[in-house]
């Protein structure tokens, strides 16, 4: 990915060069003709098309605001009924990253997110103790981690090397 951004910079400023101006729109039209030619020509590069990978960053992080701003409400409409009527509870969830940056990525997700914690994490990297605030349902609770966090995550991390 990175060889694939240093080449679009390389392209981008090798248009400058060629139109001889150099201030910032003759860069971005040079850098937006560089990604042109490098889609193109994107079956050469052993790694995939680097866009796909910024394209999904920028899907884990529009996911994390609304999972941010959905589970905001959830807990202040828990905090303001005159009647705490709450279900705390501590879960396990099982997840199908293994790389230690995705588990990281995940867990933090997770603790970021207003009415979760990641308590611990098993030896093996495997599960991951979730304290919710409100938990009505253990599975709804799984499987709304697992469609959206893990699966962007993997998404992102799809034939990613770090």
């Amino acid at each position: 990915m990175s060889f694939q951004i240093l080449l679009n910079l390389v392209l981008a400023v090798t248009w400058m060069f060629l139109k001889n101006e150099f201030d910032g729109s003759t860069f971005i039209i040079g850098y937006a003709l560089g990604l042109c030619i490098m889609f193109v020509f994107r079956h050469f590069f052993k790694d995939r098309f680097y866009l796909n990978r910024v394209n999904a960053v920028i899907r884990l992080l529009l996911i994390f605001a609304r999972e941010l701003v959905s589970s905001n409400i959830s807990v202040l409409k828990v905090v303001l009924k005159p009647k705490l009527d709450m279900r705390p509870g501590i879960f396990a969830f099982e997840t199908v990253l293994t790389k230690d940056w995705e588990i990281t990525i995940l867990a933090n997700l997770i603790t970021l997110t207003p009415g979760t914690l990641v308590v611990e994490v098993s030896e093996d990297n495997r599960i991951l103790y979730i304290h919710a605030m409100d938990i009505a349902d253990k599975a709804e609770a799984v499987d709304s981690i697992k469609h959206t966090f893990e699966k962007a995550i993997m998404e992102v991390s799809k034939s990613c090397s770090i």
